[in-house]
């Protein structure tokens, strides 16, 4: 049988074995849950991207779809009824001014002026008709008075020959203005006979013809497709829907660079006038620009691609429009200050550039901003900074 002493001693090292058994699972265990606290801790601090507020350039390029318009544009319908006799330039052609286009024969016109002359001719001889009855009625109404002053006359005779002496100035009176109708007659006719020649307006290029030998026209159509169309191309027109936050750098003389697909090179073109108005649809207004075309380059119509070059407040900071946080207290950015909390501060904006805004007042360029906020952050809130290793520790900064 073993000893008393064997059996102390194995019972001493049960004893010890279980202890340090014990022993390992309470300090296994400790660990863990200190693992599972800090990483609780850890979870329990948002990570964060910060970004730095950036200066504006000195000069910005603004480019912007635009649209090409002739400096004038004449569009040409017909004033007189007719057939088309003639037509002498074609598409693309050079015009100048008063350069007879279209010749119309107008036989309908060519009679009324006829007919208006001849009774023109007509209402001159009723005129003097009546100019010699007046003359006459004169003498006789004076002769016949002064025979009634010596009684010779009845005062009958008198009064009837002044009454008609009166009648007849009022009848020369009615023929002399029916004289002058028919004269304002003759030349409105005279006038629309010009018209059978249709002539170019100024000096330009035929961007359109739609007449041919035999048509017949109406006067006064002012529908459908005119006959020619003619533009004055020596400068053209160039108009771009600016955006608002842009508007007010849009100044007469502001220089702009055009580029046009198919041709080589770039344009000079320069801000002459702006609508004064904002499409409430889109918030953009109307600008027009100017440049010279005299080698006729530039097309009416065409599409352009205008690059303004508008200066810049190099003070005026920039940030992206994701960092801004917007509440019922207004306009605000979070930064990360050097404790990892967050202080919500208010801010002024200025232009929206898209993916950026401008900032006025309320930041500077040292300033750890947060991008993309999660809405619950509020001042004195822990943050980790995401790529650094100075962890926050929530007890530490208690």
């Amino acid at each position: 049988m073993p000893s008393k002493r064997s059996v102390a001693a194995l019972l001493s090292g049960a004893l010890i074995g279980a202890a340090a058994l014990a022993w390992a699972g309470i300090t296994d265990r400790a660990k863990g849950m200190q693992e599972v606290d800090a990483w609780t801790e850890r979870q329990a601090v948002p990570t964060v991207r910060v970004v730095h507020a950036q200066r504006g350039p000195m000069n910005e390029d603004l480019s912007l779809p635009g649209s090409l318009s002739a400096f004038y544009t004449g569009t040409l319908y017909a004033r007189a009824s007719g057939y088309v006799t003639a037509w002498h330039k074609d598409l693309g052609a050079r015009v100048r001014k008063d350069e007879v286009l279209v010749e119309v024969s107008a036989p309908d016109l060519d009679q009324q002026l006829a007919e208006a002359r001849a009774t023109l001719t007509q209402l001159q001889a009723a005129v003097d008709q009546a100019q010699a009855n007046a003359d006459l009625s004169a003498a006789t109404n004076k002769r016949t008075a002064r025979l009634v002053s010596q009684g010779w006359s009845s005062e009958e005779r008198g009064d009837t020959d002044r009454f008609t002496a009166a009648s007849r100035t009022a009848a020369l009176s009615v023929a002399k203005a029916n004289l002058v109708a028919q004269q304002a007659n003759v030349s409105r006719l005279e006038e629309l006979t010009r018209f059978k020649e249709i002539k170019a307006p100024f000096d330009g290029v035929v961007t359109a013809r739609n007449v041919d030998i035999g048509d017949l026209l109406t006067a006064g159509g002012t529908s459908g497709r005119p006959l020619y169309r003619v533009s004055d191309i020596h400068r053209v027109r160039i108009y771009v829907n600016v955006p608002q936050a842009f508007l007010a750098a849009m100044k007469p003389g502001l220089k702009a660079s055009m580029r046009v697909p198919g041709l080589e090179g770039t344009f000079t073109a320069e801000v002459t006038s702006t609508a004064n108005a904002i499409a409430e649809d889109s918030r953009k207004g109307l600008v027009e620009l100017q440049a010279d075309n005299p080698d006729g380059r530039l097309w009416p119509g065409a599409f352009v691609e205008v690059q303004f070059h508008v200066p810049s407040n190099p003070g005026t900071l920039r940030v992206p429009a994701t960092a801004l946080v917007f509440n019922r207290n207004g306009t605000l950015m979070a930064q990360v200050q050097d404790d990892h909390r967050v202080a919500l501060k208010p801010v002024t904006l200025g232009r929206n550039l898209g993916n950026e805004v401008e900032v006025r007042a309320g930041i500077t360029t040292a300033e750890r901003l947060i991008d993309n906020p999660q809405e619950f952050l509020a001042s004195g809130d822990l943050v980790r900074v995401a790529g650094q290793d100075d962890t926050p520790h929530t007890a530490s900064a208690e």
